[in-house]
């Protein structure tokens, strides 16, 4: 008995620790809100209620922020020398949403950088002189899909990347992300998103990888890096993206994974989290919003809509039903995540990086661009709008179609 008196008290110190650090980061976040607006702090629904016409995309900031982390990065950015690519990839990606892609020679040389993490044998690697990753692969051949020049797209060599996802194929139907790597769900993505674009996804490469990310689903609805693993935001994305380029979506229950992703929403911040239980993170914007706008496209009688669209009793959209609420997202992100001197973050407590520009500028473009009648629903002032990026390769939905149209007409 005494024994479980002491994990009965050890369980309540550990609940209330995670309760106190919710409730420090909803008051952190009302605090962003309030500031943004000049009032005291406020919860996103409050938020919702007032003008937002002067909350500004500090794009400017932004721009001289991405531009500076293209051209050169300080030493403190060696440990991330085996996630160059990324770095390429994240940049370029938040540039080309901000609608402000540098200069064709500056792009020629990242081109030409992405060229040396190509191996020999196929593939990229994080850097030169690297083994090759399908992780690193995938943020390559989207970064020379931005480009979208003749140099970048010649840079694939297509024929050698074939046989490296080839040789990446695993007896579960998965995908090893290296020689003697693990396979996960994230794999799967990174291989058929890649040979989707570059024209090379063959029945071989697709063979069995539904039946693995169906595996990785769980009982909450969600999917898992691994089978028996916890339902997580990226996996989740990345394993229903993947079964979207696999032609084989109804495998997975799609209802019950869309009941998981909209609890995920939190309900003060407007932001998402990325597991039950966990804080609000902007990176999640795109990751868990992009699956809601995917399910959408699939559950034919739900349409994503703004919450708020819903409360003007003129709009003629007011019968759809809403499955997350986008305007109160690019509260959180537009107030809570942007740096005032340029980048986005996780939440107002965290520095700003590349990967949280990246993702939270793609949320925003998603839920902007989520409306099945192609109507940008944009919070704040209309120079806040972004480009659309395509919901299953988070790239410039023209730069996507553009690359695809060109690759697809070589032969394999």
């Amino acid at each position: 008995l005494g024994f479980y008196n002491g994990m009965g008290a050890k369980m309540e110190e550990h609940e209330g620790a995670s309760i106190r650090i919710q409730k420090e980061t909803e008051e952190l976040v009302k605090e962003s809100l309030g500031s943004a607006m000049g009032v005291n702090p406020i919860n996103c629904m409050q938020m919702k209620e007032m003008d937002v016409s002067s909350l500004l995309l500090n794009r400017a900031a932004h721009i001289k922020f991405l531009r500076a982390g293209l051209e050169s990065l300080p030493n403190g950015f060696s440990v991330l020398d085996a996630s160059r690519p990324w770095l390429c990839y994240w940049i370029l990606n938040s540039l080309s949403i901000l609608e402000a892609l540098p200069e064709p020679e500056l792009l020629d040389k990242v081109a030409l950088f992405l060229d040396k993490c190509q191996d020999v044998g196929g593939g990229f690697a994080g850097g030169p002189g690297q083994d090759p990753h399908l992780a690193p692969t995938y943020a390559a051949v989207n970064a020379l899909t931005i480009i979208g020049s003749p140099l970048a797209f010649s840079v694939i060599n297509r024929k050698k990347l074939l046989e490296f996802l080839m040789r990446r194929k695993h007896p579960s139907g998965g995908f090893t992300l290296h020689e003697g790597g693990e396979v996960d769900a994230r794999g799967c993505y990174c291989a058929l998103s890649a040979a989707y674009i570059t024209g090379i996804l063959t029945p071989e490469l697709k063979e069995g990888v539904a039946e693995y990310i169906a595996s990785c689903q769980t009982y909450e609805g969600g999917i898992g890096g691994e089978p028996n693993n916890e339902s997580h935001g990226g996996y989740s994305f990345c394993g229903y993206a993947a079964i979207l380029l696999a032609g084989k979506q109804q495998l997975v229950d799609r209802k019950r994974m869309l009941r998981w992703v909209i609890s995920r929403q939190m309900q003060v911040e407007g932001g998402f989290q990325g597991r039950a239980n966990k804080l609000v993170d902007g990176c999640y914007s795109f990751w868990q919003g992009s699956l809601v706008s995917l399910l959408s496209m699939e559950l034919k009688d739900l349409t994503v809509v703004p919450i708020a669209s819903c409360d003007d009793e003129k709009d003629t959209r007011k019968s759809r039903r809403s499955l997350c609420d986008t305007r109160a997202l690019q509260l959180y992100i537009l107030a809570a995540c942007q740096d005032p001197a340029g980048g986005l973050r996780d939440k107002p407590s965290i520095r700003r990086d590349f990967y949280h520009s990246c993702y939270c500028l793609s949320g925003l473009s998603v839920a902007q661009h989520c409306s099945s009648d192609g109507a940008a629903d944009v919070v704040g002032p209309e120079t806040n709008k972004v480009a659309r990026v395509d919901v299953v390769l988070n790239v410039d939905i023209a730069k996507a179609a553009a690359a695809v149209q060109y690759f697809h007409s070589l032969p394999l």
